[in-house]
């Protein structure tokens, strides 16, 4: 009888298998910024979906190698949800297509594909459309106003209609810009506690339903815990810190911890298997680091979101952090 070549033990999850329990996780909180913003961020996904599919197809055959296999692990669709996401609803059609296409050919394929990739493709994407359009990627529907309309957004994504009809600052966005205008936060209090200054509940919603679908991963064992703890840890605790020293200049940290993407980032982004850092501890310190840098560049940088910066810059201390932070082989003193 023919027997089986060593070794018997089969992985817990393949990769098709992770992507699709990260994209299911994805569903809740994918869901209200769809109801919350409209039609827009339901555009975005098709068209961020369907350029990937593109590109994968056409760099893998470029490159010579299988379609079918790599298209049916599902990386290049959670890469695109992940970047359409990260992106205003309002953007013209091309913007959401030009940062995929960067994403999957220059972000993945330029090193050699899946498993070679040392940046996490969808924030190379988001990153490159953020410096090349700044003006264009901080424009999101204003909370004061109903969520535009199928045929308004898409009269604002061909360019007939104009960005400042619809559109407002995110809450980050508002801080910064009543910060360097000298007006202190406390002034910025809207009613929903003494931990959720100047938080919009849209914000709140969004970030709970993530958090939620972050949860769903680490009870599944989809994900490491140490590196959304650490992201956490890291963005929660100086911003704690600061609050307590200067609460008129520096906002509280549920504000921090449930504004932007930071529990989409803590959960989805931060614990990419590739890019991320691999050993248990150095996970945590991967983790804490991107937490802060996020902190950083809320309180003192010139965009009002860190996430991504975050991201790509612990992606290059990655594997730094797991060379010096190797468990200790058994036996061993």
């Amino acid at each position: 009888m023919m027997q089986s070549a060593a070794p018997h033990l089969r992985p817990r999850h393949d990769v098709p298998r992770l992507m699709r329990s990260v994209l299911l996780a994805l569903i809740p909180g994918t869901l209200a910024m769809v109801w919350l913003f409209g039609w827009g961020v339901l555009l975005n996904i098709l068209l961020c979906g369907a350029t990937a599919l593109a590109t994968e197809a056409l760099m893998l055959r470029l490159r010579g190698r299988p379609i079918a296999p790599a298209l049916g692990d599902h990386s290049a669709l959670l890469a695109a949800l992940l970047l359409a996401l990260c992106l205003p609803p309002l953007l013209p059609w091309w913007m959401p297509v030009l940062g995929t296409f960067f994403a999957l050919a220059l972000g993945k394929h330029l090193y050699g594909g899946l498993g070679f990739n040392p940046f996490n493709p969808a924030m190379l994407g988001y990153v490159f459309l953020l410096v090349s359009f700044p003006g264009s990627m901080v424009l999101w529907p204003s909370p004061d106003l109903a969520p535009p309309g199928l045929l308004q957004t898409l009269a604002v994504g061909s360019g007939m209609t104009a960005f400042d009809m619809v559109s407002g600052a995110t809450p980050l966005d508002g801080l910064k810009t009543a910060l360097a205008a000298g007006q202190p936060v406390a002034a910025q209090r809207n009613g929903f506690g003494p931990f959720s200054l100047h938080q919009e509940p849209d914000w709140l919603l969004i970030n709970a339903l993530f958090l939620l679908g972050g949860l769903y991963l680490l009870r599944h064992r989809m994900v490491a815990w140490q590196i959304p703890l650490g992201v956490l840890l890291g963005l929660g605790l100086p911003a704690f810190a600061a609050w307590l020293i200067a609460p008129d200049q520096f906002a509280d940290p549920l504000f921090h911890l449930f504004a932007g993407g930071a529990m989409l980032g803590a959960f989805f982004v931060a614990t990419d298997p590739v890019s991320a850092s691999t050993t248990p501890l150095g996970r945590l310190y991967y983790g804490l680091g991107i937490g802060i840098l996020v902190w950083v560049i809320r309180s003192w940088g010139g965009y009002p979101e860190g996430v991504a910066f975050a991201v790509l810059l612990m992606n290059l201390a990655a594997p730094l952090l797991d060379r010096l932070c190797r468990p200790r082989i058994a036996g061993q003193g």
